[in-house]
């Protein structure tokens, strides 16, 4: 009645080729945890120049140290801020960096990542504290 099919299923040639590179789970991770902390780097750069204070040259340095870490010993470029138009919301900065910290957190104990766990909720409770 039906006829047996006689070649490879396209969705499977693919996988089975090697013609793309594959990454381990672990490296995703590590990916992904060093973006959140690019970002977060940012913004803490960015709230630097809006309104200097030693606790976040200190946290940009341990996030710059941390990205450096999960990049294999790659520094992150840093930007300089450059002067608004109009200054952006202070209180919005801390609450998207008190956000990407939680994403951090979140990628950092599913890596069982202990160091960038504890930067990244150490900057949650101070973007909370000022947020609030």
């Amino acid at each position: 009645m039906y006829e047996p099919i006689r070649t490879k299923s396209v969705h499977s040639t693919a996988a089975d080729s090697g013609e793309f590179p594959h990454r381990s789970r672990e490296e995703e991770l590590d990916i992904q945890l060093a973006g959140h902390l690019s970002a977060l780097l940012a913004l803490t750069d960015e709230l630097r120049a809006l309104r200097p204070a030693a606790d976040l040259d200190e946290a940009a340095e341990k996030l710059a140290a941390q990205v450096a870490r999960l990049r294999g010993g790659l520094m992150p470029v840093r930007a300089t801020v450059a002067a608004a138009v109009h200054e952006p919301g202070i209180d919005a900065l801390h609450q998207r960096a008190h956000a990407l910290a939680g994403r951090a957190l979140v990628v950092a104990a599913s890596r069982a990542d202990t160091a960038a766990a504890i930067l990244a909720a150490q900057r949650m409770e101070a973007h909370a504290l000022v947020a609030a």
